[in-house]
């Protein structure tokens, strides 16, 4: 399937989603590097429908798509002083799934990504196929977004960084540059 298809999916599983007050604020909130916790999404969503396909794995694309959006569905800035924020990598999971139980109607499947994204640092394995490709979609985007700064302007000319932004455009979403969000936090 390419880039483009996949964006089609996640705009066809995840419209409410997308639209959702929920996400409005995620687009203000970082996740990695300068990457909004609503491109991250986005991105994950993505790569576990190419992990997917690429693997040849027989999917529920909509649980996994809705999960992969939903996933760090917390709505707060964990960058900021607060005590909670020290274990955010610990709590966030049931944080968004707390929310995300309150906003959308969701699944068995969805509710295990959710829950279990973070293994291995939560020790708890996920319980579909879907759950495990979340964990290494959430992973890989993690480390693009961190270390190659995919996302960010800067980087523009990388291949994962173009990929990157076909992707987000897909599903109407724009990566905004690093100043802009900076302006917009302050």
């Amino acid at each position: 399937m390419k880039p483009v298809a996949y964006g089609e999916l996640i705009r066809k599983y995840g419209e409410d989603i997308l639209t959702s007050e929920g996400m409005k604020l995620e687009q203000k909130l970082i996740q990695h590097g300068n990457c909004s916790v609503y491109h991250h999404s986005v991105a994950v969503a993505s790569m576990c429908l190419k992990i997917a396909d690429k693997c040849h794995l027989k999917v529920r694309r909509r649980a996994l798509v809705r999960g992969a959006l939903l996933h760090d569905y917390f709505l707060y800035d964990w960058h900021e002083p607060l005590p909670r924020n020290h274990i955010h990598g610990f709590t966030h999971p049931y944080t968004a799934l707390k929310n995300a139980e309150r906003d959308f109607s969701l699944g068995k499947i969805e509710k295990n990504m959710i829950k279990r994204h973070m293994f291995p640092l939560t020790p708890i394995i996920p319980r579909y196929r879907e759950g495990m490709i979340l964990c290494v979609a959430d992973k890989i985007c993690a480390v693009q977004e961190v270390f190659l700064g995919i996302g960010q302007k800067k980087h523009r000319q990388h291949p994962l960084n173009k990929q990157y932004r076909r992707n987000v455009k897909a599903v109407k979403g724009k990566p905004e540059t690093a100043a802009a969000m900076k302006r917009r936090r302050k």
